[in-house]
């Protein structure tokens, strides 16, 4: 079991076994709690039902059949193939470059999140045929199209990703 370590530009890069596992538990636990919090919208919510919990915030259980921002829901069903497929690729993409280390330990965070959430919208879109959306920020009439934890890892994943290549060029 050899690693390789090089440190500089204040990054820490590790190929390791151990290191790999890490960051593809990272990945795992991050699609649990996406998939637990949904479960817990679908159970505890009606379908379309919103419960306030601030004057800008709000539970509510929707489904969503297209991609971001319901962008190709009503595309006709095609989508879901689709995006099934494209999700599938850019895991195994993910995946592939989790799994050759060397990045630091930015990027790995941040493609861990990205592949958390990919799976966790995959999940859905395969168990469920669409995915599950519960966090609803509004102001007055408003609203942010709802998302759910799967989206919030892969939007700061790709903060992140974009940070820390941009801090260490890597």
């Amino acid at each position: 079991m050899s690693a390789r370590v090089t440190i500089g530009e204040d990054t820490l890069k590790s190929s390791s076994p151990a290191d790999r596992l890490r960051w593809l538990g990272l990945s795992l636990v991050m699609l649990l709690l996406d998939q637990a919090t949904k479960y817990a919208a679908s159970t505890y919510l009606a379908y379309g039902e919103r419960r306030a919990v601030t004057e800008f915030f709000s539970w509510t259980h929707l489904h969503n059949t297209g991609a971001a921002f319901s962008f190709l829901a009503d595309a006709g069903g095609w989508q879901r193939g689709f995006l099934i497929g494209v999700a599938i690729v850019i895991s195994v993409m993910l995946l592939g470059w989790l799994w050759s280390g060397g990045t630091s330990k930015g990027q790995s965070i941040a493609l861990s999140a990205i592949l958390g959430g990919a799976l966790g919208n995959l999940t859905d879109r395969l168990l469920r045929g669409h995915v599950v959306d519960f966090l609803d920020f509004h102001y007055a009439q408003y609203h942010w199209p709802a998302f759910n934890l799967a989206d919030v890892w892969i939007t700061t994943g790709a903060a992140l990703l974009i940070w820390a290549h941009r801090k260490y060029g890597n």
